[in-house]
């Protein structure tokens, strides 16, 4: 019981995966300061940005559905250190942690941080916030099938795999499943469904400053927006190293630096597309490409 409790809420789950997400959160403030003729922010600016909001006063809108409001944050929260943690555990020599369709489990535990956001939206109350929640489903509509097609890759390469630890053993053996066409075509088609699901440009359409206000997080403040941003930050964390461990032979510190700067250069070289756009190129182009790449893979290419 001590291990598990451990390995949730210290190594490697909540303080490890949040310490990298705080630092992989300013490498994507820093650079992009920097592609825009900033300075940027020093290192520790993201835990002080955490621990400005930890101190602030959480306002709950009058109309708002207050407990549904409330622990919508915490379970987007749970479910990323959870995701973390199961992600992490093979990848570090701790295989034996894991369990028979783990996979799966994370793959829904990957969705949750979303839902979350929807749930917590629609209980604000505030009609900017409803736009938010509109987009963010329809886009999680959207994002989801290509992803959950891509995923398949992996399983049908190795005949039915579906724990981490056998998926990263089967890669040592045999070699990465990027090296294959249908490996690179499904981690192409994941690369565009983790931008949408870290909710970065060009997909952050339930946010849209600019244009709605945050959306989703508009009523959010304190605290409770400081759980979303992390919540947000370890998402940069865990859900590279998920690509990495069924795609590309497991954890290695270049191979998230690749994908880190993947996410920086999407996210400073596009603009925001609108929500139509977003679901055509998902259900249109990620969907064929996953669906080209699983028939390839049954093929064994």
């Amino acid at each position: 019981m001590i291990k598990h409790l451990f390995n949730f809420i210290v190594f490697p789950g909540f303080l490890f995966t949040a310490a990298l997400g705080l630092v992989a959160s300013w490498i994507d403030r820093k650079v992009t300061a920097r592609v825009q003729w900033r300075v940027g922010p020093p290192w520790y600016q993201p835990l002080v940005d955490l621990v400005k909001l930890s101190i602030k006063e959480i306002t709950v809108p009058k109309a708002s559905s207050k407990t549904l409001f409330m622990i919508s944050p915490l379970i987007g929260l749970s479910a990323v250190i959870l995701a973390s943690t199961f992600i992490w555990l093979p990848n570090i020599g701790l295989g034996d942690n894991g369990f028979s369709g783990d996979i799966i489990v994370v793959l829904y535990l990957l969705t949750l941080p979303a839902i979350a956001i929807i749930l917590g939206g629609s209980a604000s109350g505030n009609p900017l916030a409803s736009l938010g929640v509109s987009r963010e489903i329809k886009l999680i509509l959207a994002y989801e099938l290509p992803f959950i097609i891509a995923l398949t890759v992996p399983i049908i390469k190795t005949g039915g795999l579906l724990r981490l630890q056998d998926l990263i053993a089967y890669q040592a053996m045999n070699g990465a499943f990027v090296s294959s066409a249908s490996g690179i075509l499904a981690l192409l088609v994941m690369i565009f469904c983790m931008q949408a699901k870290l909710g970065l440009v060009p997909f952050d359409v339930g946010e849209a400053e600019t244009e709605i206000m945050a959306g989703t997080h508009i009523e959010y403040s304190g605290m409770l927006l400081g759980i979303l941003k992390l919540t947000k930050h370890m998402m940069m964390v865990a859900l590279p190293v998920f690509l990495i461990t069924i795609l590309w032979g497991g954890f290695s510190v270049w191979k998230y630096v690749v994908l880190l700067v993947v996410i920086i250069l999407m996210r400073n070289t596009n603009p925001r597309v609108r929500i139509d756009q977003a679901i055509r190129f998902f259900w249109r182009r990620m969907t064929v490409i996953a669906i080209l790449a699983a028939l390839l893979a049954t093929m064994g290419l």
